[in-house]
């Protein structure tokens, strides 16, 4: 069988006029480019026909609009997982740019004191946690059903003929947990500056994931590469 690989989907550009930071809220889906971008990831996937047998989304709007491309290229149900959601913070709702930014409040300086956990909202090590779970749960899960279909396929074929169907896993998630699996499976340390994030707008992270070993880092994409100059990318801390 082919190497179990786990693709990491970053959403597409969400609709967010007033530039807030939206984090875990409801209501912001994607913009018209996000929905462009998130057709460009699914393309790609389907392209290189990628060998999935599970979409597994987290439950916020803008991840779940950014799978349904995905779901229709592929022929795949969404399995919505919270543990690959959004980290929570401090700052949903606030504006972390301009004259009103959150980031001038003296009354909001204490939650920049410890940066290594964040101080700011959910500590990096809970987000690797969650999602190596996630993750580890789901490559298992997909290996049993692609053996179990592969079982039954190979009934009654002779002279060691085998049909070895895909068990790759996509998952649609967002910028930090996905850069937080990053920083874990090439050992490096969790606390980073997030204006140098290599996660873009409905990027693809490929992990390769081996019994033995765990999970190593193969590939990283930019699909939607001829959108992004335009975009606008500032829901995130």
């Amino acid at each position: 069988m082919m190497t179990q690989r786990i693709h990491l989907v970053r959403h597409g550009e969400v609709f967010n006029p007033d530039g807030v930071l939206y984090g875990r809220l409801p209501n912001f889906g994607l913009s018209e480019k996000g929905h462009r971008m998130a057709k460009l990831a699914a393309d790609d996937l389907a392209e290189r026909q990628v060998p999935a047998t599970r979409l597994v989304v987290s439950p916020l709007q803008r991840t779940r609009e950014s799978a349904q491309p995905i779901a229709d290229a592929l022929g795949l149900e969404m399995i919505i997982d919270e543990r690959v959601i959004e980290p929570w913070n401090d700052f949903e709702g606030h504006r972390m740019r301009g004259k009103d930014s959150v980031l001038k409040r003296p009354s909001s300086w204490p939650l920049f004191l410890r940066p290594w956990v964040p101080s700011w909202g959910e500590p990096f090590s809970e987000i690797v946690a969650r999602m190596r779970e996630a993750l580890l749960e789901h490559a298992l899960a997909a290996k049993e059903e692609a053996t179990s279909t592969a079982t039954k396929s190979d009934a009654g074929r002779i002279d060691g003929e085998h049909s070895h169907p895909g068990a790759d896993v996509i998952v649609v998630s967002h910028q930090l947990p996905i850069w937080m699996v990053h920083r874990a499976v090439t050992h490096q340390p969790l606390p980073h500056n997030p204006a140098k994030r290599r996660c873009s707008l409905s990027s693809i992270t490929a992990l390769e994931y081996h019994p033995a070993t765990g999970f190593t880092e193969a590939a990283y994409r930019e699909p939607a590469l001829s959108e992004l100059a335009s975009a606008t990318d500032q829901g995130a801390v």
